[in-house]
């Protein structure tokens, strides 16, 4: 028998009376004192966070008015995020800690390691959200997080690994879990057999990406997106990716924020908020991690919600679907492309 929403809901209310005495409510929750029971709408993300520095930023964030936390394993830095967590003294439940499960572990034994592995990096007992980060599967042991040549694990299923992340809400090892980086018609397909339906979707959205159709989807079906990369081309790995100018140069972007007598970056994150999308801008610079707050207090009227909506590029900067060999995104905007579709994967 399928778990409908409601049902997952009551797995991570069961898991959240446990850990922090509380109650579950519906929607995505600001910054605030006390316990968290829905994911806050503000993170600070870690991906290529320098090791020597996301541990004080990690601190100063959550010593400074966040409560949020995006980690993964891959990221390489969760034993210092974990220091971080740890120094900044709040309580676990006052915290929302994301992770997520790396390709090479989707075979199901590889699943419960992987967690494991995390909650010791990051010094706890608990993830309030366990992500499937690809829609991909490697061999176990026989790929490189160094640019090597993963080989494809073609045996493991989506939903495999699903069944298995499943079974870490029922171990209590998780609140929730979901899924990042899936094109439409792969949350479908798991949507179909999943017996606790994905809580949350994280994946590529910004300006410059807006994919506004398929975020509304989401709120339809009853899963919240989470926008990495919201600052766009910010991130210095995306340089040269695609000609598009930085977003925090964007004379689009310059008239808009002067015009809210805030920053380009709060002006840009106010609009995902907006939009009802969790934004998780990632630095490790005190000034940018108290500013981009200041988000919270940017507002949107539809006629600038649709101004903007004109100036989409439909640019994605994340895509590493060429190197595995597989077409990713095949149902979005600005999907992989391949020099020959018909011999290789398509996801």
């Amino acid at each position: 028998m399928k778990l409908d929403i409601l049902t997952s809901t009551a797995l991570g209310l069961y898991f959240s009376t446990a850990v922090a005495g509380t109650h579950l409510q519906d929607g995505v929750a600001g910054q605030s004192s006390g316990p968290v029971k829905e994911i806050p709408a503000i993170g600070l993300g870690t991906w290529l966070s320098d090791k020597e520095k996301v541990a004080d930023a990690v601190e100063y964030a959550l010593t400074n008015g966040y409560n949020h936390i995006d980690a993964a394993l891959i990221y390489g830095n969760e034993k210092q995020v974990g220091k971080g967590i740890a120094s900044s003294k709040v309580a676990r439940h006052d915290i929302w800690i994301t992770s997520k499960l790396w390709n090479e572990h989707h075979r199901p034994y590889k699943v419960h390691e992987a967690i494991r592995a995390t909650l010791s990096d990051l010094g706890v007992d608990y993830l309030d959200l366990y992500l499937m980060h690809w829609p991909v599967a490697f061999v176990p042991d026989d790929s490189s997080s160094s640019g090597g040549t993963e080989k494809i694990d073609k045996h493991t299923s989506i939903l495999q690994t699903w069944r298995a992340m499943e079974e870490l809400v029922r171990l209590g090892l998780t609140r929730h879990i979901g899924i990042s980086n899936f094109a439409r018609a792969d949350v479908e397909r798991l949507l179909r057999d999943a017996e606790i339906r994905p809580y949350a979707h994280e994946f590529e959205t910004h300006p410059y990406l807006q994919q506004q159709d398929f975020v509304d989807w989401h709120e339809d079906i009853g899963v919240k997106v989470i926008a990495y990369s919201p600052l766009a081309n910010t991130n210095p790995t995306y340089d040269g990716h695609k000609p598009v100018a930085p977003i925090l140069d964007d004379l689009f972007w310059v008239k808009i924020a002067d015009e809210k007598d805030c920053s380009v970056a709060q002006a840009v994150l106010g609009w995902g908020l907006e939009r009802g999308t969790v934004v998780i801008p990632k630095s490790v610079h005190k000034d940018y991690i108290k500013q981009n707050l200041g988000a919270l207090e940017v507002e949107f009227g539809k006629k600038e919600m649709k101004k903007i909506a004109m100036a989409d590029k439909k640019t994605r900067f994340n895509d590493p679907g060429k190197g595995w060999g597989i077409k990713l995104f095949r149902d979005l905007d600005d999907p992989t492309e391949l020099e020959d579709d018909d011999d290789l994967s398509e996801l």
